[in-house]
């Protein structure tokens, strides 16, 4: 019987990952037909999981966390999104920032406004 669990697990944690996946994949979808199109990066980030950062080709940004790299890989494959290896400088000059993130992420440090 212990092995019929087992198999009843595994089938259920897979079906689980599918349906987690498929989620991200609509979301990502709808990030890039909001900005354009989309590019994104996968970074891992300890026991949270997987961040997937999405940059839309008119500079808008967001990120999506899966539990898993492979339910982050597998999501961006069924979205069809463009992965880059690393955020490097070509990549990360896609990005456009507008006062909020200045202020909430660098104002503070070179003398902007504090945040409330």
């Amino acid at each position: 019987m212990a092995d019929t669990q087992q198999a009843d697990t595994k089938q259920a944690d897979t079906k689980g990952a599918e349906r987690k996946a498929a989620k991200l994949a609509r979301e990502i979808k709808a990030f890039s037909a909001k900005h354009g199109g989309a590019e994104g990066q996968l970074a891992h980030i300890g026991q949270a999981g997987t961040r997937i950062v999405l940059v839309g080709e008119d500079g808008g940004w967001g990120d999506l966390v899966a539990p898993t790299h492979a339910i982050a890989q597998a999501a961006a494959e069924k979205a069809g999104l463009t992965l880059h290896e690393e955020f490097d400088g070509e990549f990360a000059a896609k990005v456009v920032t507008g006062p909020y993130e200045w202020t909430r992420m660098a104002g503070i440090q070179i003398g902007g406004p504090a945040n409330a």
